[in-house]
């Protein structure tokens, strides 16, 4: 039986084009799951935002450089937000015929990122990362759980719509 799609989200790149301390967390979050879970594909995520190069090739160079086989990456350079991601992973994940995803994001952010999962009739489990206030800095641990009450209605009523499109 195939294994659940472990889906690393993107995070910002930094003007120098080094990941962000978020996206390193996700990059090595990731890379353990993939360890616990040999057998399941990663789906690493994220075009170009503010500054490049992709966060997608960023995970892909990190984690192959850590040792994950190149045929167990697949690349999404087009998704720029969460939703996007979703419905990429989704539309992945029905053509492939795998049971699910892996999701593989800070924890704050793994509640939108699910719920999204289960808007398109994606099941999923949970393979956040720790990102509180000793990891993040509390202003931005604060900003990012402010950010997150009005996104989830807004993603997932977004998701709902698209669901039939999958």
């Amino acid at each position: 039986m195939p294994e659940p799609l472990i889906v690393i989200l993107g995070a910002a790149v930094r003007p120098d084009g080094r990941a962000s301390p978020a996206l390193n967390r996700r990059i090595e979050g990731g890379f353990r799951l993939a360890m616990a879970h040999p057998d399941s594909l990663v789906f690493c995520s994220g075009g170009v935002g503010r500054y490049g190069p992709s966060e997608a090739s960023i995970m892909a160079g990190r984690l192959l450089a850590m040792g994950l086989a190149p045929e167990r990456m697949v690349l999404d350079e087009a998704s720029l937000d969460t939703l996007q991601t979703v419905v990429a992973a989704a539309r992945f994940i029905r053509s492939e015929g795998l049971p699910g995803a892996i999701v593989c994001t800070d924890s704050y952010h793994t509640p939108r990122t699910r719920l999204c999962f289960a808007a398109l009739g994606i099941a999923s489990l949970d393979g956040s990362v720790e990102a509180g206030p000793r990891q993040m800095g509390w202003p931005a641990w604060l900003r990012m759980r402010l950010r997150e009450a009005p996104a989830i209605p807004y993603d997932v009523m977004l998701a709902l719509t698209k669901r039939a499109g999958l």
